[in-house]
């Protein structure tokens, strides 16, 4: 006996008794908002345009578009445009060295590495290409900028696999013990207030060199030369040692009343894309050596 279907229409679409139904068309090549916006803006990030895209700056066809994945017809020829807020304070930083590749600034206290958060009105030096490393906010000095993925993923591996050679000035409250010396102190997150750190010896390796320059009455004026690449590394390993730098927010909350953090990225030793080695500087302010005349 043949077997009965409870659906005729499916009987019968089984049977060849209805016509096939025809292949919807393929679809047209879609790309995702963010990222056409990257091809149209080179130079913003990709982090920085998505962040543009969520606070409703940006349009396609005049109308306002908050999704970055959203999808759109590359062959339909749609508008899409960038509307970022102006920039509070947006002169650009001293540029030291730039080519089709990089491009290295010495930035001031105050600015930003990478805008977290909600897109701020504010200039940070994401806003001049592909952060390879950052500074706090509240560290000036020598930072290399990527014009382009492939550099930005070259420029990364040399930091991981430590082939850069970086050179830092601090200003600290009282007096190493040793006049050089090197600390190996493991750092961890602190679970308390997760945008710290705090020695572990359960951490990642963390090691830094020091080395006294000058003595004053009160601080002492250091060399440092990172072997690791830890987050705050530098700022908790003088605290750490009992000579916390001067004006340092988070690690030093009691040091004296100071103008600014006294960290400076005085030099950086890294190969950029053309095979060329080069060390790029930026000088010590002058306050400094004032802190310890």
């Amino acid at each position: 006996m043949a077997k009965k279907f409870s659906k005729p229409e499916l009987s019968r679409r089984i049977n060849g008794d209805l016509p096939q139904e025809t292949e919807a068309p393929i679809e047209a090549s879609k790309k995702r908002f963010d990222m056409l916006l990257l091809e149209l803006y080179p130079s913003y990030s990709r982090a920085t345009i998505q962040k543009l895209i969520k606070e409703g700056c940006a349009t396609l066809n005049g109308e306002v578009v908050r999704k970055p994945n959203c999808l759109i017809n590359e062959d339909s020829g749609q508008e899409a445009v960038l509307n970022p807020p102006k920039t509070e304070n947006a002169e650009k930083p001293p540029v030291i060295y730039e080519d089709e590749n990089v491009i290295v600034f010495n930035k001031p206290v105050g600015m930003l590495s990478i805008k977290k958060g909600a897109y701020l009105a504010e200039s940070a030096i994401e806003d001049y290409g592909e952060v390879v490393h950052r500074l706090d906010r509240d560290t000036s000095g020598v930072i290399i900028v990527a014009k382009n993925y492939e550099t930005k993923s070259r420029l990364q591996r040399q930091f991981a696999e430590r082939k850069t050679h970086k050179t830092y000035y601090a200003v600290v409250v009282g007096h190493p013990k040793q006049d050089h010396a090197i600390i190996s102190v493991p750092l961890t997150r602190n679970l308390k207030r997760p945008t710290t750190f705090m020695p572990d010896p359960n951490g990642r390796e963390a090691i830094t060199e020091y080395k006294v320059i000058a003595r004053g009455e009160h601080y002492s004026l250091i060399e440092l030369k990172p072997r690791t690449g830890r987050t705050h590394q530098l700022r908790i390993h003088m605290a750490h040692i009992g000579t916390p730098i001067l004006g340092d927010p988070i690690y030093n909350p009691k040091s004296p009343k100071a103008d600014r953090m006294y960290l400076h990225a005085a030099a950086l030793e890294i190969t950029i894309p053309d095979g060329k080695r080069m060390t790029f500087t930026a000088p010590m302010p002058e306050s400094f050596k004032d802190a310890v005349r």
